[in-house]
């Protein structure tokens, strides 16, 4: 099968605003090039001897890439991504945003990728493992190894929103919670929540087939359904999805948008006990203030504020809840 490829010459700095634009469109398969030097941290947590040939100098270009089936209409979709980069231009630089369409099958962008996604080691003691490697020489009993293969669905776990929230997990969870994961992706958060010994976790996801990517990542894991499940649907509008869940969680925690944050604050105390926190991520630097607001404004009190790089990660309870 043939697809349409959208190559977009763009900024480093767009580059998560514009996947994450494509990713709420629907759009299945997201190429980044964004000849971003890595850091010597970086280096340090990935798993490879060299790095690939010919890597670009930084100059502050990147181009995104989307795939597209012919059930799209791709001027439309053109379209969409030149209002959603002017929009983006109010606050950040968005460089030429020339849009070049090509064809390209399946394979030269289902599996290509995958050369580059190497195990890596995201938070001390945690490890993501593309399924398809080996474990690393390093890695010990001790060591929590996610396996994980994405395959169309978001999420590798490399970003900086997804530490952010291990680190606020590892910090609050505690033992035999019950933690929802809003907007579960591949499932590495809701599997990582699993091995810091979560009593259960429930992963929601809009995408039918991250949900699908998710249940086969929880199989490959070794992990049984009464300890990790996944349902698909959006708990912001499907009130009987939502009436299903219940008030029964620990801990809600949602590495998504901000601008999906801000709704879910105004319900996501209908999932928590009592006494429970609610972690966010997700949160560009450039946003903070509109989720904090949305956070007060629904009675919650913030107890922690986390940043990396450009990215905020709350931790709130219920206002008057006893809790710290």
């Amino acid at each position: 099968m043939k697809w349409t490829k959208l190559t977009v010459e763009t900024t480093c700095e767009a580059v998560d605003l514009l996947s994450a634009f494509l990713d709420e469109e629907g759009v299945l398969g997201v190429q980044v090039e964004d000849n971003m030097p890595l850091s010597d941290e970086e280096l340090a947590e990935m798993y490879i001897d060299l790095l690939p040939d010919n890597m670009p100098e930084y100059d502050g270009t990147a181009k995104v890439s989307c795939f597209l089936d012919d059930s799209y209409n791709i001027e439309e979709m053109k379209n969409q991504i030149s209002q959603e980069l002017n929009r983006l231009s109010e606050f950040i630089e968005v460089g030429s945003c020339h849009i070049e369409c090509s064809e390209t099958e399946d394979a030269d962008w289902l599996n290509n990728w995958k050369a580059y996604f190497k195990p890596f080691r995201i938070y001390d003691n945690i490890v993501i493992k593309p399924t398809w490697e080996e474990s690393p020489a390093d890695v010990t009993e001790k060591d929590i190894v996610i396996d994980i293969d994405p395959g169309t669905a978001f999420g590798t776990g490399s970003h900086e929103t997804t530490k952010l929230c291990i680190g606020q997990l590892k910090k609050y969870m505690k033992a035999g919670d019950a933690v929802l994961d809003a907007g579960s992706g591949s499932g590495i958060l809701s599997f990582i929540c699993s091995r810091l010994g979560a009593g259960k976790v429930l992963g929601v996801d809009i995408d039918n087939i991250a949900v699908d990517v998710a249940n086969e990542n929880r199989a490959v894991n070794n992990i049984s359904e009464e300890q990790v499940s996944f349902v698909c649907g959006n708990i912001l509008e499907d009130k009987e999805l939502a009436g299903t869940i219940g008030r029964q969680y620990d801990i809600v925690v949602a590495n998504i948008l901000a601008d999906v944050i801000i709704p879910l604050s105004g319900i996501v105390q209908e999932f928590m006990k009592k006494d429970g926190l609610f972690i966010s991520s997700g949160i560009i630097h450039m946003k903070e203030d509109e989720v904090r607001k949305a956070l007060l404004d629904n009675d919650f009190d913030i107890v922690d504020t986390v940043y990396m790089k450009d990215w905020v990660s709350f931790v709130a309870k219920k206002r008057n809840s006893g809790r710290y």
